[in-house]
């Protein structure tokens, strides 16, 4: 039975540039958004490697938010080009992985878009909320069983044949 305490929790890759200073003007403006994201800055979200985003996840997080400047305005010209082509693919390694779609969401929020950071936040808590727990540490114990089990299953399949060979070699 789920946890009824149970909140979600979010990891956040924010520009340093764009999103993170949205982020500082949310807080600074004392606009209200939910506490369940932890934020870590980047110089550009193009610098965002996509094994970041599946450590977050492995490690307990239940969705990550990646913040960026809007297209065509990147400090680094093109980073949050780089960001979308990325973030195409990793969409497919998440369903792939049998992870929902909607626990890793890509924005492009500027620096003067405070009240954006504060909705999609909440918006994203709120949806991640609804999907439930991640919980993919217990599912890669789950995984490990099983590839375990399938293991044995080949090992003694293996035995079989082997077994098998050897009486026709005798016969």
């Amino acid at each position: 039975m789920p946890d009824p305490n149970w909140q979600p929790r979010i990891v956040a890759f924010f520009c340093n540039w764009c999103t993170y200073t949205a982020a500082d003007l949310a807080g600074v403006s004392r606009l209200k958004y939910a506490p369940n994201v932890r934020v870590i800055r980047l110089m550009c979200s193009g610098r965002l490697d996509p094994q970041f985003v599946l450590e977050a996840l492995a490690h307990g997080a239940d969705g990550v938010l990646i913040g960026g400047c809007h297209l065509g305005d990147c400090h680094y010209v093109e980073g949050n080009y780089k960001t979308m082509r990325r973030f195409t693919l990793f969409k497919r390694l998440l369903h792939d992985l049998g992870i929902e779609e909607q626990r890793v969401r890509v924005e492009w929020i500027s620096a003067s878009e405070g009240e954006q950071v504060k909705s999609v936040i909440n918006d994203m808590v709120e949806k991640v909320g609804s999907l439930g727990p991640l919980n993919l540490p217990k599912r890669f114990a789950e995984w490990d069983r099983e590839i375990t089990a399938l293991e044995r299953e080949l090992h003694k399949a293996e035995q079989q044949a082997e077994a098998k060979e050897a009486e026709v070699a005798h016969a």
